[in-house]
């Protein structure tokens, strides 16, 4: 049987259609190609965006800043102590950007004006910190990214 070449570039392009789609339905159906967006709902999100960037404005006027660092115990959030600890109100979201089953955010409960959120809570690799505050009425955000090892 002899195939012209008619039929050979019909056979060429139902064998490339067939992997393309045996690829999609590969990628859609395992979990291990997660492709979630990084924010639930993005306009929605991006509607605040002045709003956080005062915010963001805020927390870098001041003279005196709070601290994220990662430490042995955990990530530890240090007020200055020009700062009256019962005064600051807010939570501290930990975002972890190559998986978002990691997040989850914690209150602001300080104690001698920090607070350390546990290295059992953690997983090695990069974290985002953001930390929404308040303080005498005026709010605040601090952004900050770790590296836990």
């Amino acid at each position: 049987m002899k195939i012209n070449w008619g039929t050979g570039i019909v056979i060429a392009f139902a064998l490339f259609m067939t992997f393309i789609l045996y690829f999609v339905f590969e990628v859609q159906s395992n979990s291990k190609y997660d492709n979630d967006l990084v924010v639930e709902e993005y306009y929605k999100h991006d509607t605040h965006f002045q709003e956080e960037m005062a915010r963001i404005q805020n927390a870098h006027d001041l003279q005196h800043k709070p601290s994220i660092k990662f430490e042995e115990e955990g990530v530890k959030v240090t007020f200055p102590a020009t700062f009256e600890s019962d005064k600051i109100k807010g939570n501290i979201l930990l975002y972890r950007p190559s998986n978002k089953k990691f997040d989850f955010d914690t209150q602001i409960a300080l104690t001698n004006s920090s607070i350390v959120i546990p290295h059992k809570k953690l997983i090695k690799g990069r974290w985002d910190v953001n930390m929404e505050w308040q303080y005498e009425g005026k709010k605040y955000l601090t952004k900050e990214v770790i590296y836990v090892n």
